[in-house]
């Protein structure tokens, strides 16, 4: 009886996520040709873009979609600053709540930090001014304070305002981070919890999770790791007036406020280069205005939640890229133009052909070669000097399975990759993956387990290379393992910095 009391709860569960899902269509029966759509995929060049998710909206149906293995349609990504939306959807139901108000005064949120006050500009700063990036800050001071600082609100309150607020735009993770401590305030909530009931739960959006400070604020300004739907849910609902399935999500009037111009980037640029980048065209409440009457939400390394009200269309993109405009060219320069505005006849040949497109995606693993190197340089424990990857000690073992790399690190943990030859081997571990952020302190390690996928492939006798993949994240790690005689050299690469060479030396 148990048992069949939870085979129903489990199929209740999975018919509900079900019912919550995009509806599909097919291209044509939207006005956009097959052949255009695999143009236009095509079109993102492996030296540039690394390419882990697409999804293609249309008249509220996703009309293709696409994940390049090992990365998946239930995996989450992690979204870097289109954290940054949805922290700006927080504060949207703040005001619909009357929590705030966009014109409240930031330090009236933090009576104890009153120290501050006589701080140049600080008493004049508002919310309106953390959303539209126009704090008035001479440089960003997000790494001197998450990194250097226990205390990150005293860290940005402490942070010198040159100009006057409103005035002057310069792109601030941390006042999206003020952001989410003033949504806690107001609330008496943190981001994640405050909207789950409230777009979470009614956007059929589950297994969400952000990164958080010592004081248990979710950091806001990146940190989420949500799945490429879960973005188009966001998309669609802003694309439509803040409706998802016919139900009034959050207010049509936030929805117009958050994604209209509040701030020129650049007012002295000229005209041809507003005309080539998607970097000037305005910026709203956490959001980008677009070329071509689009706006976005955007995260590093080609992450991207592309609204096409015009086109009643949405893009969504997890990465990694590094060429971030050269991104938005492909939608422009190949799919806009296929953006049709009525249904077009059915091309079954071409249909086909996208959809075995799309089902072949993927990250092939590095190949190997016949060569099989020194095994007796396996089994061999090493310790490594102090490295900034943390690495304490490196062993790879052969098991029947294959090999295996054990890294140690410095909370005294030792973690298991099973690596696999001509293919990914997946698996999960508790070690904090490549990751640009990875020295800030914001309790990575309560999101463990890790997914990942290894290989390994022999490079000479003394050499062998792997490859350690964090499949929900945008970054892997290449690292070489070189034995001579008793010493060992790691070279380690986070594939978001690929020039800054590290080398770890081992006894």
């Amino acid at each position: 009886m148990k048992k069949l009391s939870y085979l129903l709860v489990l199929f209740l569960v999975s018919f509900t996520s079900w019912c919550q899902s995009i509806p599909r269509s097919t291209p044509e029966a939207e006005g956009v040709s097959s052949s255009a759509i695999q143009k236009f995929i095509e079109s993102y060049k492996k030296e540039k873009h690394e390419l882990h998710s697409v999804m293609i909206l249309r008249h509220g149906k996703v009309i293709s979609e696409a994940w390049w293995s090992p990365y998946a349609p239930e995996l989450k990504h992690s979204m870097y600053s289109v954290s940054k939306s949805w922290t700006s959807t927080a504060v949207g139901f703040a005001v619909s709540e009357n929590k705030l108000k966009v014109t409240d005064k930031v330090l009236s949120f933090f009576p104890e930090y009153a120290d501050l006050s006589s701080n140049n500009f600080l008493k004049d700063l508002t919310i309106k001014d953390l959303l539209t990036m126009s704090v008035g800050h001479k440089t960003e001071p997000q790494r001197s304070v998450i990194v250097m600082q226990p205390d990150w609100i005293r860290g940005f309150l402490k942070t010198p305002i040159e100009y006057a607020p409103g005035t002057k735009f310069l792109y601030n993770t941390l006042a999206t981070y003020m952001l989410s401590a003033i949504v806690q305030k107001a609330t008496g909530q943190s981001l994640i919890d405050y909207l789950e009931p409230r777009l979470f739960k009614p956007l059929g959006i589950s297994g969400v999770d952000w990164e958080y400070d010592s004081k248990g604020i979710n950091t806001g300004g990146w940190g989420i790791r949500v799945k490429t739907e879960d973005m188009a849910k966001l998309g669609l609902t802003y694309l439509n007036g803040g409706k998802y399935n016919g139900k009034q999500i959050i207010s049509n009037a936030w929805v117009k406020e958050a994604t209209q111009k509040h701030i020129d980037q650049n007012p002295e640029a000229s005209q041809a280069k507003k005309d080539s980048s998607d970097w000037i065209q305005g910026y709203g409440y956490q959001f980008w205005r677009c070329r071509n009457g689009a706006f976005r939400a955007d995260g590093a390394y080609g992450q991207y939640i592309v609204m096409m009200p015009e086109q009643d269309a949405v893009v969504v993109i997890t990465s990694e890229s590094m060429d971030l405009q050269d991104d938005l060219n492909m939608i422009w320069q190949h799919l806009l133009p296929a953006l049709g505005p009525s249904k077009i006849p059915a091309n079954q040949a071409a249909y086909q052909s996208l959809n075995r497109f799309l089902k072949t995606r993927k990250l092939d693993p590095t190949p190997a070669k016949e060569l099989i190197g020194n095994e007796s340089l396996l089994g061999k424990k090493f310790m490594l000097e102090k490295n900034p990857l943390e690495f304490t000690s490196f062993k790879i073992n052969k098991t029947e399975k294959g090999f295996v790399a054990e890294i140690g690190t410095k909370d005294q943990k030792t973690h298991q990759i099973p690596l696999g030859l001509n293919k990914w081997e997946l698996s999960e571990n508790r070690m904090i993956g490549p990751y640009s952020l990875r020295s800030v302190p914001a309790h990575l390690e309560t999101f463990a387990p890790f997914k990942v996928a290894g290989n390994y492939v022999w490079k000479d006798e003394n050499t062998i290379e792997l490859t350690i993949r964090y499949i929900e994240s945008p970054h892997h790690w290449k690292i070489t393992y070189q034995v001579q005689g008793d010493k060992l050299k790691l070279t380690a690469i986070n594939s978001y910095a690929p020039k800054a060479i590290i080398d770890i030396a081992g006894n």
